[in-house]
């Protein structure tokens, strides 16, 4: 049996652009534009990035609630683009989501009870009584007292709905849970409590998670692995600490100098990025971060970078990287790197 829970290679999702009366396609958002990574089981691994770089498409696209474009996406061994309805219902029981509005993502109709025996009932576990028992379990395991069971979502704070939505996933006790930015809206102080528990909840239950965020903070202290992307591209993927105390590509370099620090009489040297987010409906050519990018080489412009293994478990898309070779290259060398697939 592979060590690897879930593997994706080459994941794609191109919505297209559709105008007139006859909905000719005229174009398409390059949301996520051919990423490839893998998680091993019981470990984080995070995708990180600006707004509008593809994360939470790319981790809705691995539960097929948007479908992929094309690419292989391989669950426990189990092709998931290929499944029908009904097998991909029973997916679903191993992969669950977490979601990032702990208010918007639960019925306000409906107790918490009823929130959590719906999941169960969905997936024909249990009859009443147990499902009863089951949903009290639950929330003693996300730390809420059992009169929350009778309650409605809007007499809890954020950090309290947060709790419900990570008891709704475990309801069916999943082996993989994508949580797509969960604690970005909730106060620093709730922030790390969430967080202390889908840590625990991992080492208590064996889970495996994909973790979608923006905040570097968080993202170092839940991450065993993290994957920077950019405008739909993976630039750079590491083991958590090695990333963060040897970055590689300059996109990485300008996120992490953009993270406050606490030594006020440190001299801090940010690097700055110049112009806007390119348009994913016209990504440029070559590497699509080129035109920001401090460190471009002639070739940028004209040939997209691979992912490329700079050192043991460290990946970069680069054009200053080529396999092989450990020192960057001068803007006068050339690179000769395939371009992206």
């Amino acid at each position: 049996m592979s060590d690897d829970l879930l593997i994706v290679e080459n994941l794609k999702k191109h919505f297209p652009i559709k105008r007139g009366i006859f909905s000719k396609t005229v174009g398409a958002v390059y949301a996520v534009d051919g990423i490839s990574f893998s998680i091993p089981r019981g470990s984080t691994l995070s995708l990180v990035g600006e707004s509008g770089s593809g994360k939470t498409t790319a981790g809705r696209s691995l539960l097929r609630l948007v479908e992929p474009t094309s690419g292989t996406i391989t669950f426990d061994g189990i092709n998931v683009c290929q499944l029908d309805r009904k097998d991909l219902r029973a997916l679903r029981k191993r992969v669950q989501i977490i979601f990032q509005d702990p208010f918007g993502s639960l019925n306000p109709r409906m107790t918490v009870y009823s929130v959590l025996a719906e999941a169960m009932k969905a997936h024909g576990l249990g009859d009443r009584n147990s499902r009863r028992a089951r949903c009290f379990e639950l929330l003693e395991l996300v730390g809420l007292p059992p009169e929350a069971a009778d309650r409605y979502p809007h007499e809890f704070s954020g950090g309290q709905r947060q709790r419900i939505g990570i008891a709704r996933a475990l309801a069916v006790e999943p082996d993989l849970i994508v949580a797509d930015e969960p604690v970005s809206a909730l106060d620093v102080s709730v922030q790390a409590q969430i967080l202390n528990l889908l840590k625990d909840l991992q080492e208590r239950l064996g889970l495996t998670y994909l973790f979608i965020g923006h905040d570097l903070s968080v993202i170092r202290h839940i991450s065993t692995t993290v994957a920077v992307m950019y405008l739909g591209r993976i630039v750079e993927i590491a083991p958590v600490e090695q990333l963060f105390n040897n970055p590689i590509h300059p996109y990485t370099k300008a996120l992490l100098s953009a993270v406050p620090k606490n030594d006020p009489e440190r001299n801090l040297q940010r690097t700055v990025l110049t112009g806007d987010v390119p348009s994913p409906i016209e990504p440029p050519s070559g590497c699509h971060f080129h035109p920001r990018c401090p460190d471009a080489v002639p070739d940028c412009a004209l040939v997209g970078a691979n992912l490329v293994e700079y050192s043991k478990g460290h990946h970069v898309a680069c054009n200053r990287y080529v396999p092989g070779d450990t020192g960057e290259r001068t803007p006068t060398q050339g690179t000769g790197i395939a371009t992206n697939q």
